[in-house]
């Protein structure tokens, strides 16, 4: 224990005097969710400017246009007489949208058996754009189409009531789970917040373990693994507190959950994490190749955890890859918690977020197990060269 408690202390000073550890595995762990709810603080976009060609020019196509552009999302500030008008519009992003009124649009409508087209264009460069210009178009769409079919079936003879009936034969009521105002900030800033805790301190550690190479100053033994593992988690545990308890807060996005089952998910997620990175940073060269694996495994852990990209639509060896990661299963549990109200302190073993808690610790148990085989490899190797050597 003494041994253990040596190396954990000088862990903490090898930290804390080198700089760029320091500003990776504070500064950065704490400044990063600003910038990134800074990209996304309004989270819904208004007054999208649309262009109209309204080839149609009907008292229908009007109407259509004046309750869309009564919706807070879109804005009709072009009306074109061609569609070449309204894409020279598109191109030199002055709209964000095109809506399209066939000639035959009226006489359609007009029609029992006709079935009338609308089309829409959507700038796809931002995924926030066609959100506002499909979604509110679409609103419009369907309530003149039920008032359209309720006219068409007067026509043919049916009462209104019997006709409305019809129509809203399976009425619904829509309401959004977990992320109220639909906004892309608050779907992705609790994924984005896991993900900066799992890389900062993937990098911080690797970058420690490369510096001690260059120095040949690395120590394999396994009371060293431990030591440093309980340094690395004594810091990172008070800054993921602050992370996931806090900053949700902060920022105003959903937090339904249990502080205190986010705190006993930290532990065995940041064990995971430590232990996984510590299973790397044997293979580290030198300082910099942290920073490399930084930058080339961000966004591919981020998509294959399956949140930001449907699970469904990942290939399954991919999937698998996956699952070898600490940040895919405690992404999950953590939305699963913190927006979603699951619990593991009040159900127990049979909590919706079970599987993702039950993985991480197989995942800690595993790469602990890895690791201390890695390092005792290591220790070997470099014996037998000191003994060369010699």
């Amino acid at each position: 224990m003494r041994k253990i408690l040596t190396y954990f202390v000088e862990e903490l000073r090898r930290i804390f005097r080198d700089p760029g550890v320091t500003v990776i595995f504070i500064v950065a762990t704490l400044a990063y969710p600003l910038i990134y709810k800074a990209i996304y603080w309004n989270e819904q976009i208004t007054n999208v400017p649309v262009a109209v060609v309204d080839l149609s020019n009907s008292p229908q196509s009007r109407a259509f246009l004046h309750k869309w552009n009564a919706a807070p999302d879109i804005r009709l500030t072009h009306t074109c007489t061609s569609m070449a008008e309204a894409e020279q519009l598109l191109r030199n992003q002055e709209v964000h949208g095109i809506i399209y009124f066939p000639r035959d649009f009226a006489a359609q409508l007009a029609d029992p058996l006709g079935q009338a087209h609308i089309s829409l264009y959507c700038d796809m460069s931002s995924f926030l754009y066609m959100k506002a210009i499909y979604l509110s178009c679409n609103q419009v769409m369907l309530e003149d189409m039920r008032n359209i079919q309720i006219d068409r079936y007067e026509q043919m003879g049916v009462g209104k009531e019997f006709a409305w009936a019809l129509v809203q034969d399976a009425p619904y009521h829509e309401t959004a789970l977990f992320t109220p105002t639909g906004g892309y900030g608050s779907f992705l800033i609790p994924a984005v917040l896991v993900l900066i805790l799992h890389q900062t301190l993937f990098f911080g550690i690797c970058m420690l373990g490369g510096t001690a190479r260059e120095e040949n100053q690395e120590n394999f033994g396994i009371r060293n693994l431990i030591g440093r593992s309980l340094a690395y988690f004594l810091i990172y545990y008070a800054l993921a507190a602050i992370l996931l308890g806090f900053y949700p807060r902060l920022f105003d996005i959903p937090h339904i959950g249990s502080i205190w089952d986010i705190l006993l998910l930290l532990i065995p997620y940041l064990l995971a994490v430590i232990f996984f990175s510590l299973c790397v940073s044997v293979f580290i060269r030198n300082r910099e190749s942290g920073l490399v694996l930084l930058i080339s495994s961000s966004l591919i852990f981020l998509f294959m955890a399956g949140i930001s990209w449907p699970k469904e639509m990942i290939p399954d060896a991919w999937w698998y890859i996956a699952c070898c990661i600490p940040y895919t299963f405690g992404s999950h549990a953590f939305i699963h918690i913190n927006s979603m109200g699951a619990s593991i302190l009040n159900d127990g073993f049979t909590a919706s977020v079970a599987p993702e808690v039950l993985a991480l610790c197989i995942q800690t148990v595993v790469y602990f197990v890895l690791a201390c085989i890695l390092f005792y490899i290591r220790k070997r190797h470099t014996q037998a060269q000191q003994t060369a050597i010699s």
